[in-house]
């Protein structure tokens, strides 16, 4: 799962959304990070299939940081699956087995448990998908024009 692109500075986690984001996109899905689907939630990584299927993915780089995750199940009611990815030092032991797992690093990831499916109800689809493509429209405006995000221009 290596290459010799440079990584910027990043959070452990966030090189795990890395891999991740690189290897749905080689199953043809387009990926947003950090994306707030509801007050109180911010998903790691959420994906949109060829065929409109939403999936979630929660990057865990340490049991810490999943022991004190006490809002994943909120995710599920913006998900047709559910994922954790993690490193391949992570205890996958303690990841509960009625979800997905990924192994990651920064540079790639395979599923190794797919997750089940239980789609989203058609009008909690279209809210999902209207989030996500806001999310990635921002994202890219403020990378194309950095003070358009605060109005400093």
């Amino acid at each position: 799962m290596t290459d010799a692109t440079p990584i910027p500075t990043l959070k452990p986690g966030q090189l795990l959304a890395r891999g991740v984001c690189r290897h749905l996109l080689g199953h043809g899905f387009v990926t947003v990070e950090e994306l707030v689907p509801a007050p109180g939630l911010r998903v790691d990584v959420m994906a949109l299939g060829p065929k409109g299927e939403v999936w979630v993915v929660e990057c865990k780089s340490s049991r810490v940081d999943f022991t004190s995750d006490r809002k994943w199940q909120g995710y599920l009611d913006w998900c047709d699956r559910y994922f954790w990815a993690v490193d391949a030092d992570f205890p996958a032991e303690l990841l509960p087995d009625e979800t997905g797992l990924i192994m990651a690093d920064a540079y790639g990831a395979e599923i190794l448990r797919m997750a089940p499916e239980d789609r989203l109800a058609p009008a909690r689809r279209k809210a999902v998908v209207q989030k996500f493509a806001r999310h990635a429209a921002l994202r890219l405006q403020a990378v194309r024009d950095p003070q358009a995000q605060t109005g400093g221009f």
